[in-house]
């Protein structure tokens, strides 16, 4: 066996964010589970984070100073200290630099392009300093703030013997933020003026350059978080721009759905919620639907669907089309609470329609991650009708809890969500696919009705969602894959076969004991395959007359895209797809 054949696999996973420590979205979920999900299929893995000032002193005071050095960024000579902090296992190096990092939250600065390219410089010039003789194979960069490192490590340090052995992957978490910039940073920041190749490809119009446009155009291999999403952005209609320069790099685009951490969303373990339950024993989801029925306002009855929502309050999150039916939702007798902030206009309209429906519709205008647990575990179903949705983590925690998803067909919930087909009894949840009111409100309906007139196929539906595996097993197991096409030369430790024994001694199981890869690139397959071994082991009101022209909702429904269709008589009559005889009536 060849040392090559042997030599780990080195990752560094570079993110603006990575929870426990500092999360704002999604992205820091992402880098707060996927590094443990590689580490524990065989990777060693270090991931940096900007050393912000808004961490837990809790942490700060376990970071150990590593190294202290000085980074050129355009004209200047700024100081860069790595901090590390092993937590759970992993290895974090926090790059500290006050002056960029020391704010009041982590992004929303007028030096955004400055803070952020100091960040990506850092990064490139880290890989010189990593402890314990760490030597990075793969830099795994991660949205607009660490776009710029593929480009520096071409540009500047191209030719270097530790920094020709790098290999870059690049993900988008969400192409709706590039990190565009005035032309002038090209220069004054970047140090990237008279490189002509760079100003080329970093460049988005005659004014200004965009972080993402050379993230795309100089990584190795690009990645987003689902693959329905990679198809999308492909497109004009969901490109934001960048869809001719994702269409031309396409052979390198590839779509890994995003996992959850299942060892915290677990209702068997979960000491947020009013009771605990599992796919065995539901009795638990009862009491946790009546505590939240409690703690919310709304009137306590089993018979009532309660529809969730946790989500920011924007259009693309879909409220206008929550606007447009929410009456015709609590009219139909659904009950509805929402949990969240964002846009006045949206908030103020959902206050609204509290008043009107006391015991039924609930806004909690907030962030409170601990009453979002409460509102996964309580509610029948989660309603997600984005516009677009890279891979959104709602809906699987959601069906984690037993909650059956209503999703618009779009990103990560199409590629998550298996719509109810009632010929065959498959499903995880309910699907619609255009972004429209009225087909939203018929999808709601849909699910309300087999609620109502089907209970045993609603139980067969939650059960089939429980069931879905959501970890990051698999989807670590995809990006190591890629990784290793990069890395050849690289390979992972593999799994020691059970003991030999008269009932279990095939000579198949004999031959993989405790022997690496016999070929150095490996398979999808067989990086997937190695991936489960290693980890099997892993944690699985009023009436409509006092709806006045003062109703802030109606100035919100007003502002509807084409698809939605016109809304009729203010007092418009139940759909068919209602259910009858169930209104808002608090008799029962």
């Amino acid at each position: 066996m060849t040392e090559a054949a042997t030599k780990p696999l080195h990752v560094v996973f570079a993110s603006a964010e990575a929870a426990p420590f500092v999360k704002t979205g999604g992205l820091g979920d992402v880098a707060g589970s996927l590094p443990h999900a590689l580490k524990a299929a065989g990777a060693e893995v270090i991931v940096m984070v900007p050393k912000y000032s808004t961490i837990d002193s809790s942490y700060l005071n376990q970071m150990e100073h590593v190294t202290d050095f000085y980074v050129p960024l355009g004209w200047r000579n700024e100081y860069c200290g790595l901090e590390r902090l092993v937590y759970d296992g992993i290895t974090y190096l926090f790059v500290d630099n006050e002056r960029y990092f020391k704010r009041d939250y982590p992004y929303g600065f007028f030096d955004d392009g400055e803070r952020f390219a100091f960040f990506s410089k850092a990064i490139c010039e880290s890989l010189q300093h990593l402890p314990d003789g760490f030597v990075c194979d793969i830099l795994h960069c991660n949205d607009w703030h660490t776009a710029m490192a593929p480009v520096f490590l071409r540009e500047f340090y191209q030719g270097l013997p530790l920094y020709e052995n790098v290999r870059t992957v690049y993900s988008i978490h969400n192409i709706a933020f590039q990190g565009q910039f005035s032309d002038f940073v090209l220069g004054d920041i970047l140090g990237l003026g008279g490189v002509e190749a760079a100003a080329r490809q970093l460049r988005s119009d005659a004014d200004s350059i965009n972080y993402m446009l050379g993230a795309i155009n100089y990584s190795d291999a690009i990645t987003t978080v689902s693959p329905s999403y990679a198809e999308e952005i492909r497109t004009p209609e969901y490109g934001e721009g960048l869809d001719g320069a994702l269409r031309r790099r396409q052979n390198v685009l590839h779509g890994i759905v995003n996992g959850i951490d299942v060892a915290r969303n677990d209702p068997a373990h979960d000491k947020r919620i009013a009771a605990p339950y599992s796919i065995e024993d539901m009795t638990g989801k009862a009491l946790c639907k009546k505590a939240i029925q409690e703690e919310l306002g709304l009137e306590v009855r089993d018979d009532r669907p309660l529809l969730v929502m946790v989500t920011r309050l924007t259009r693309q999150k879909g409220m206008d089309l929550v606007m447009y039916c929410l009456e015709r939702i609590l009219d139909g007798g659904v009950q509805v609470a929402v949990l969240g902030t964002g846009d006045a206009d949206y908030e103020d309209a959902l206050r609204w329609y509290q008043s009107v429906y006391p015991s039924q519709m609930a806004a909690r205008i907030e962030f409170d991650p601990a009453l979002s647990q409460r509102m996964y575990a309580g509610a029948d179903m989660f309603l997600m009708p984005s516009l677009f949705e890279p891979c959104g983590l709602s809906q699987m925690i959601a069906m984690r809890y037993g909650t059956l998803p209503i999703v618009r067909e779009t990103g990560g919930l199409r590629d998550t969500v298996t719509p109810y087909n009632q010929y065959t009894g498959e499903g995880t949840g309910f699907s619609f696919a255009h972004f429209n009111g009225e087909e939203m409100g018929d999808t709601v309906f849909r699910a309300a009705r087999l609620f109502w007139d089907e209970p045993s196929v609603w139980k067969k539906l939650v059960f089939q969602a429980m069931s879905c595996d959501f970890s990051w097993t698999a989807s670590a197991a995809r990006y190591l894959d890629l990784y290793l096409s990069l890395h050849p030369d690289c390979s992972l430790p593999q799994p020691e076969a059970a003991p030999k024994s008269a009932a279990a001694g095939k000579p198949k199981a004999e031959a993989a004991k405790g022997t690496p890869a016999a070929k150095p690139k490996p398979t999808a397959k067989s990086a997937s395959t190695r991936m489960r071994k290693t980890t099997a082991a892993k944690a699985e009101t009023s009436s409509n007359s006092t709806k006045t022209a003062e109703n802030p909702a109606k100035s919100v429904r007003a502002r509807k895209t084409s698809g939605n269709g016109t809304k009729k008589a203010a007092s418009r009559k139940m759909s068919s797809t209602e259910p009858k005889g169930r209104s808002r009536s608090n008799s029962k």
